[in-house]
């Protein structure tokens, strides 16, 4: 039984190298944030405007350990924010899981997250850079608890898939 961890930034790919792992593994695939939203029956800005932020960590880390628990193999893809709450990131060195860091640098970040649209958390960001900068300033502390560090930049999915699964594979 496998469980593979994908940590990250927001726009690092987790769920799209999530999905293509599925694919290519047969392993079923879950973004928790969807999974907290499919079993809250909110949107994640809906439980942090409605709850607050402590609310949303709190079953956060309830859904998290949820799925770690499951008697199956899956991949998983964590928010960019799981890692830092709640001894979140002891899981990630847990022997009984592989993690990745799908590690992106500030201008690959920037180029894929400028366009706000999609990220309601980013819309009122003047100074889209120094945002980043300052969150993976942050954040890297406890991404960087992943047993693999996976670089993104300038790779095709393809590829990062591919680099996973060799060590998927030798671990095996």
């Amino acid at each position: 039984m496998q469980k593979i961890i994908l940590v990250g930034y927001m726009g690092s790919g987790k769920t799209t190298i999530g999905k293509e792992l599925s694919l290519l593994t047969g392993l079923p695939f879950v973004d928790l944030d969807t999974y907290i939203t499919e079993k809250e029956n909110l949107s994640i800005q809906e439980i942090f405007k409605i709850k607050g932020e402590i609310y949303f960590r709190k079953q956060e880390h309830f859904w998290l350990n949820e799925l770690l628990s499951l008697n199956i193999s899956i991949i998983i893809s964590l928010g960019g924010g799981t890692p830092c709450y709640a001894n979140n990131h002891i899981h990630l060195q847990n022997k009984a899981f592989l993690s990745f860091y799908l590690k992106a640098n500030i201008s690959t970040l920037v180029n894929r997250l400028k366009d706000t649209k999609n990220r309601p958390l980013l819309n009122n960001i003047d100074d889209l850079p120094s945002y980043i900068a300052q969150h993976l300033f942050e954040r890297s502390y406890f991404y960087n608890f992943s047993q693999y560090k996976i670089d993104v930049n300038n790779k095709e999915i393809n590829n990062i898939c591919n680099e996973i699964l060799e060590i998927i594979n030798l671990k095996n």
